[in-house]
């Protein structure tokens, strides 16, 4: 948005902007949810229907991840789709906004896409699997037959036969442990700690990557936040 665009707009000169145009303005603004939806009401979007807007971040978890500009992290809803990250958080897990439609959701991605796998052991597949059922069946039990939860399941019954098997076994209250262990690309495995911070109002979630100081995963993320997103060649082993 250019600052003539924004300076015509504050004026009600232009052209009526588009609700992701609106939704990238309070973001920038760091509005409040309430703040937001008045924005979008001034400019005459409906609002009534508040879980459409579940995308805006909220503002205290913005408060908090302005200050992590050096630790791996991400804000996440309770569908698995990523909000927003920082750089060091682009840079462990790679860009996770980039995905449309139903695909935003990683528990969507984890069934459909086998990319999705490659950050984690295989043997811990199974019990990622199950985790991500068990908090889609919550999401669809508190958000009912007509949500973007639904969908999602309809669509994974349809095309997952794993996901199916899984949701058969109706699982309930499987969570992750806090600590992770995960495959990168450039600097290989890394043992990390998964802190939590959630805003209930608007069931999002900040998650916190951080690894035990003097461990080689510590020395790993300190080396992750300095080169960034750039692409580093794979781990030899001892024998190459």
């Amino acid at each position: 948005m250019s600052a003539d665009y924004y300076s015509r707009m504050e004026r009600g000169h232009s052209p009526k902007p588009s609700e992701p145009m609106l939704a990238a303005l309070a973001r920038g603004l760091r509005l409040s949810l309430d703040d937001r939806d008045y924005l979008f009401q001034v400019v005459g979007y409906d609002t009534q229907q508040r879980v459409r807007r579940t995308d805006h971040v909220d503002v205290g978890l913005m408060r908090v991840v302005d200050r992590l500009t050096d630790t791996p992290a991400i804000i996440v809803n309770s569908l698995g789709e990523t909000l927003f990250q920082t750089q060091p958080g682009l840079a462990l897990l790679g860009d996770q906004r980039a995905h449309q439609g139903l695909a935003r959701s990683v528990i969507y991605r984890w069934f459909t896409d086998s990319g999705e796998r490659t950050l984690y052991p295989a043997e811990e597949h199974p019990t990622h699997s199950r985790v991500l059922a068990s908090q889609l069946r919550q999401v669809l039990t508190r958000e009912g037959p007509r949500s973007r939860a639904a969908d999602i399941v309809d669509a994974l019954k349809g095309s997952s036969t794993e996901f199916a098997q899984v949701w058969a076994e109706h699982l309930v209250g499987w969570r992750y442990s806090e600590n992770k262990r995960l495959l990168h690309p450039g600097l290989g495995e890394l043992t990390v700690y998964c802190q939590s911070l959630l805003d209930p109002e608007q069931i999002q979630t900040l998650l916190v990557f951080t690894a035990t100081p003097g461990t080689e995963s510590h020395t790993k993320l300190q080396l992750l936040s300095v080169i960034g997103t750039q692409e580093l060649s794979p781990p030899q082993s001892a024998g190459a």
